[in-house]
């Protein structure tokens, strides 16, 4: 029977922890995944074994596409201890070590280039790993992303950052369907569907699973 979080509009909410819910599922054909983990703050763990848990999401979310697909990570550094950890790097290790490549690194602007932020990061890595795919030589994607558009959740990415991912998913690699794992209030997954894909989504949280299903976005934010 469908899961109470699958409306007929094209996008999917499993009410799930995204760990066992991916080591079950397995592929999902024709899709591309576009996904920010979470870190440290958000799951009940150690400093040391998260880092092991964000490593194997990584390797989990790589394994979940077709190898002719890709995976895009949003990721944010973080600072612990009086010491950065950087997460773009944890995404390329754990991605390499599952056998991908990097196919582009590109920089999301949270905050006004040249503003301070007094130790919160002005910027997110945006990341594209691939296990067979080779980035195009003309890659219609900003190297710096300075509008990152609206968030609807303070933990979310932007409404304009996610449309130049699921482009990249849709046009440069025909994606037919959007997979977040980690997908939050559904920002990736309402881009997707504004964009024309499906969109599949897992989260843990019953309430997030209910904003994820009735956010919406509008042309022009995107």
């Amino acid at each position: 029977m469908p899961s109470p979080f699958e409306p007929a509009h094209g996008r999917s909410v499993e009410c799930a922890d995204a760990i066992p819910w991916m080591e079950a599922r397995g592929r999902i054909a024709g899709a591309c995944a576009v996904t920010s983990l979470p870190d440290v703050s958000e799951v009940n763990l150690a400093l040391l074994a998260w880092r092991a848990w964000f490593l194997n999401a990584v390797r989990l979310v790589v394994d979940a596409v077709p190898e002719e697909s890709a995976s895009l990570f949003f990721q944010s550094d973080i600072k612990r201890d009086g010491a950065w950890i950087d997460k773009g790097a944890m995404v390329t290790r754990a991605a390499e070590d599952a056998g991908a490549r990097v196919l582009f690194h590109k920089i999301v602007c949270r905050r006004p280039p040249g503003m301070l932020t007094y130790g919160r990061p002005g910027y997110t890595h945006l990341i594209a790993v691939s296990r067979a795919l080779k980035c195009p030589d003309v890659l219609p994607l900003p190297d710096v992303i300075t509008d990152a558009g609206r968030q609807p959740w303070v933990r979310a990415m932007g409404i304009r950052a996610a449309a130049h991912a699921v482009r990249f998913a849709r046009d440069q690699m025909g994606a037919k369907v959007i997979f977040d794992p980690f997908c939050g209030v559904g920002t990736v997954l309402a881009v997707a569907n504004a964009l024309g894909l499906e969109a599949l989504g897992v989260e843990k949280s019953r309430k997030r699973c209910e904003q994820a299903l009735a956010l919406s976005v509008q042309a022009d934010e995107l």
